[in-house]
């Protein structure tokens, strides 16, 4: 008895946690919300985490990046998500407007230690991390819907947060944790009771997407790598997938989806049908399920802590899928955040503190770097500088670091991102006529959106 004691006060073997007043509950059982509750489940704390839905449960962004492999690393799932993957090298861009296409590769970055990454069926992926919480000591519950978090329940008192959920069986719990963090994806709970969710006023997009089986892939090492298809109206995504499936899709204003007249999976096949280069290549392929679409895609949040609270992931912002950015910034600063929540739980205030500046520095820091190639990537500019890219000053080798995810390190991206910037503002001069219509109608696509979503919640 006095051994398994000393035992569990050193950490060696974790207490049969059964309150309902955990230190932390977490709100979402994606890629942010199960990271960030292995991470402080393993550090001791008492971590109850809450999914609406029951897991494998569909998702979209099955492409990762090759800094999301040190993250795996240290969460201990590497190899199980390796086996669930496919290895992705890097990407090839397809133009209509030139005869040749562009590959880009991730050994080629500033830092060639990460030259791969892999795609994955989210509804595996995300199990295989939800799963990993819980085996780390994580309280995982599934058919929970967080109905209200009040953060001023326990002010005077214990200094506890109120948070009801409702069961799948219709059944109302109440959970009073001295901790909140919001994961819950797109469903941005905390964003929108606290009314501090921000449409971006930079970008508005909108996705229609489908798998099909039998599509062309690209041959050899190559087989994995994901391709980018431009079209007037936008881009498309092609990511191959380890069961022999493809995920095709495409992202363009919701200016241009308001045109659709037929169903879905009709509207994307003739959305296809805008871009021959991708056309070709699915002209053998058949879709094994109905299209999905989704919009209000571009968000931010007024802020990304509070007291005893914070947002992770797409709970905080979410940016375009354009460089497969979304998991790793939800991963990343659910390990952040992690930081910052174990020194506050241990009463640690200046450390806690230091910690929680950080992660909203790395919150901020990630979608805005995304966020300036995103919103200019259908430019002719833009498409110039991918189509003919060139290493003058190691510019290409800092930009396949950005999109490879190196945000966070000492990498010296920033001054290569500059001149990358003045080479892109010096193109736009030499065609400014197109420059100009491409930016006119960019602006008149979102002015359209924001005003059409005015009277809706996003």
């Amino acid at each position: 008895m006095e051994q398994s004691k000393m035992a569990m006060e050193q950490g060696l073997v974790k207490p049969p946690f059964t309150t309902m007043s955990p230190d932390v509950l977490v709100i979402g059982g994606g890629p942010a919300g199960s990271t960030v509750s292995a991470l402080l489940a393993d550090r001791g704390h008492d971590v109850v985490i809450l999914e609406k839905a029951q897991h494998p449960r569909f998702h979209i962004g099955e492409s990762l990046l090759p800094m999301n492999m040190p993250l795996f690393d240290r969460l201990g799932v590497r190899k199980e998500i390796e086996a669930i993957g496919i290895t992705k090298y890097g990407a090839e861009f397809v133009s209509p407007w030139h005869d040749h296409t562009s590959h880009f590769y991730f050994a080629e970055a500033m830092d060639k230690s990460f030259p791969y990454a892999v795609h994955v069926r989210r509804s595996e992926f995300d199990e295989v991390l939800f799963h990993h919480a819980a085996n780390r000591g994580a309280r995982t519950f599934e058919g929970h819907r967080v109905t209200q978090v009040d953060m001023e329940a326990g002010k005077g008192g214990d200094e506890r947060a109120l948070v009801k959920v409702q069961t799948g069986a219709g059944i109302e719990i109440e959970w009073r944790p001295r901790f909140v963090i919001d994961a819950s994806g797109r469903d941005t709970v905390l964003s929108n009771q606290f009314g501090v969710k921000r449409r971006s006023k930079e970008h508005a997009s909108a996705a229609l997407f489908g798998h099909f089986t039998n599509a062309v892939r690209q041959p050899g090492r190559n087989e994995g790598n994901i391709s980018l298809f431009w079209f007037d109206h936008g881009w498309f995504w092609f990511i191959p997938l380890l069961d022999g499936t493809t995920s095709v899709g495409a992202v363009a204003s919701p200016t241009y989806f308001k045109q659709r007249k037929t169903d879905p999976s009709t509207f994307l096949m003739e959305t296809i049908a805008l871009a021959p280069k991708l056309a070709e290549r699915l002209k053998d392929a058949k879709m094994i399920e109905p299209a999905t679409a989704t919009g209000n895609y571009a968000y931010n949040s007024a802020c990304c802590r509070g007291d005893r609270f914070m947002m992770i992931g797409d709970a905080f912002a979410f940016v375009d899928p354009m460089f497969s950015s979304g998991v790793f910034l939800a991963m990343n600063s659910a390990f952040e955040g992690a930081t910052a929540v174990d020194h506050w739980l241990r009463g640690e205030k200046v450390m806690a503190e230091k910690a929680f500046r950080r992660f909203e520095h790395t919150m901020v820091r990630g979608p805005k770097m995304f966020s300036w190639f995103i919103y200019r990537i259908t430019s002719p500019a833009i498409r110039k500088i991918f189509m003919q890219p060139s290493n003058v000053w190691r510019m290409q080798e800092a930009m396949l670091s950005i999109l490879a995810g190196d945000l966070f390190r000492n990498t010296p991206v920033g001054p290569r991102l500059i001149g990358f910037k003045f080479i892109y503002y010096a193109s736009c001069l030499t065609i400014l006529p197109a420059a100009f219509k491409m930016w006119v109608r960019r602006r008149r696509n979102i002015r359209e959106s924001l005003n059409d979503e005015k009277a809706a919640p996003l």
